[in-house]
């Protein structure tokens, strides 16, 4: 296990380094630059290209990419060009409302979806045909759809929730909880779909397995035969749902913190992607990445729990 651990950490550092690399070139061959955002469209030419060269702007893609990289590897992801704001203090700003709105989203897709997809695959009939078009809706309808669509519901007519705007928990705990309730149902709905689909195909073919059949004939009780033996075996297709769903919410909580006007890392991204803002863009991405490569690392954590073979190999 320990090995299967530094293995993939020791992947991670290749795949940071490419990844920063790729959005800060991507971004070089976008239209306008942070001079121009500063001094407005109808600035100057003479005056824009001085400050390009104060800012450093001028210099060749190598150079500019080769000091970024020098200080992050110091633990310096340094300033943003249009605020003068260090990138980590931003950061740390943002983060947390980021993870108020990730964490109960991931932890509602888990419980609700293996909930529901167990139920279907046990009873089967009506409920699992729900499950199948409700899964199918899921998966057609865009996050900000729904989100839109809860907005108009929820907040406008009904007026039982704010339409945009955070409220730290630390201030009021029943304002937080209140602020992230459409948010956090509208970054989950795709994932409990998902992973209710998962874990109904993966328990009902489980069911269908021959030492299942052996366990029932030698009289084992049906609440342990399907929590002790079913749910186990039917784990792993299940966890690589609810990975592969984690990670689809980092870029889908960009779109819904900008519908609820959330001030995490989503918001900030597209701010600074408007502003050509690049070393704030880049740190957004080193956080990212570090959260898909903490998502895959729990994966494998959970593939070597449930999967003795994978301890072994």
């Amino acid at each position: 296990m320990l090995r299967l651990i530094g293995n993939r950490i020791a992947t991670s550092i290749p795949l940071l380094l490419i990844v920063t690399l790729i959005v800060f070139v991507l971004q070089a061959f976008v239209p306008g630059d942070a001079a121009r955002t500063i001094l407005g469209e109808n600035a100057n030419p003479q005056t824009v290209a001085a400050l390009r060269d104060q800012l450093g702007l001028n210099e060749p893609l190598v150079s500019r990419y080769g000091d970024w990289l020098a200080g992050a590897l110091r633990g310096d992801l340094g300033t943003s060009i249009i605020s003068g704001v260090d990138v980590m203090s931003s950061l740390d700003t943002r983060l947390g409302v980021t993870l108020s709105l990730l964490v109960p989203s991931m932890l509602l897709s888990a419980v609700a979806g293996i909930a529901l997809g167990f139920a279907s695959a046990v009873r089967g009939g009506f409920l699992g045909r729900v499950i199948d078009v409700v899964s199918l809706l899921g998966f057609a309808l865009p996050s900000f759809w729904i989100a839109l669509l809860l907005v108009a519901a929820l907040a406008e007519r009904a007026n039982l929730l704010p339409a945009t705007g955070y409220t730290p928990f630390a201030e009021s705990p029943g304002d937080w909880l209140r602020s992230i309730v459409l948010p956090v149902i509208a970054l989950s709905l795709h994932g409990i779909t998902a992973v209710a689909k998962q874990t109904r195909d993966s328990v009902a073919e489980v069911l269908e397995a021959d030492y299942v059949r052996f366990l029932r004939a030698n009289g084992v009780g049906t609440t342990s035969l399907l929590l002790r033996h079913v749910l186990r075996n039917a784990a792993i297709p299940v966890v690589t749902s609810l990975g592969l769903v984690s990670i689809g919410m980092l870029s889908g909580a960009v779109f819904i913190e900008n519908v609820f006007v959330l001030p995490g890392l989503g918001t900030l991204a597209t701010q600074a992607t408007l502003d050509h803002d690049v070393p704030v863009i880049l740190g957004v991405g080193v956080v990212l990445t570090l959260a898909v490569i903490v998502v895959n690392l729990l994966i494998d954590i959970a593939y070597g729990l449930l999967n003795p073979k994978v301890r072994a190999a």
